[in-house]
């Protein structure tokens, strides 16, 4: 496949040609699809570094295992459904790591980021963190709906990714974000009236 070629292809095609061992299909799949993934696991683990980490991760078990080839092939789908599994996995790996150092502990102390305003990037932690708890809380399905959507993703692609009819995505987005918006102000009264 040439690059004009590649530029141009289908997913379907692409998938073909990964399976076929061409190099540029994967290089245009790598460009097409790195930011979305990037951005959907850096919403799952909200740490820059670990996000690319698991993005790099996605991409090689792509190379290794290409998707498998079918009538509804869908490239994005199988990229995402990837993503958010490896993003929930190293969240729930995290925790039970920073879990178990409290209990070795029996303390837990802040961390200093050394951010120009201390007192602003600590309200934007504790806020994000906030919402990250409520989303923890959550089912997997409406967690991984939630942030695929608010990543960009279309409603196709996230129907392939968890597995439900596309005409279903949009209720299963409606009650995942009042789930969401229910969590958040039952763990922080008050909230609702910013």
């Amino acid at each position: 496949m040439t690059v004009s070629h590649a530029s141009a292809a289908s997913d379907g095609a692409l998938v073909q040609a990964l399976h076929d061992g061409d190099e540029e299909a994967f290089a245009e799949v790598f460009r097409r699809y790195y930011p979305t993934v990037y951005g959907v696991l850096l919403r799952i683990t909200g740490v820059p570094d670990e996000a690319e980490d698991l993005t790099q991760e996605v991409f090689l078990r792509l190379y290794q295992r290409p998707v498998p080839l079918g009538t509804d092939v869908n490239l994005a789908g199988w990229l995402y459904r990837v993503a958010s599994n490896l993003g929930f996995n190293a969240v729930r790996s995290r925790r039970r790591l920073r879990d178990r150092v409290l209990r070795w502990a029996r303390l837990e102390r802040p961390l200093v980021t050394g951010a120009p305003n201390p007192a602003a990037e600590a309200e934007r932690s504790d806020a994000a963190a906030r919402v990250r708890q409520a989303l923890a809380e959550l089912p997997e399905r409406d967690r991984t709906v939630l942030i695929l959507r608010h990543s960009g993703v279309s409603y196709a692609e996230i129907a392939a990714a968890v597995g439900i009819r596309t005409s279903s995505v949009g209720t299963v987005l409606a009650r995942a974000e009042r789930a969401l918006r229910a969590r958040y102000l039952a763990r922080n009264p008050g909230a609702g009236e910013e």
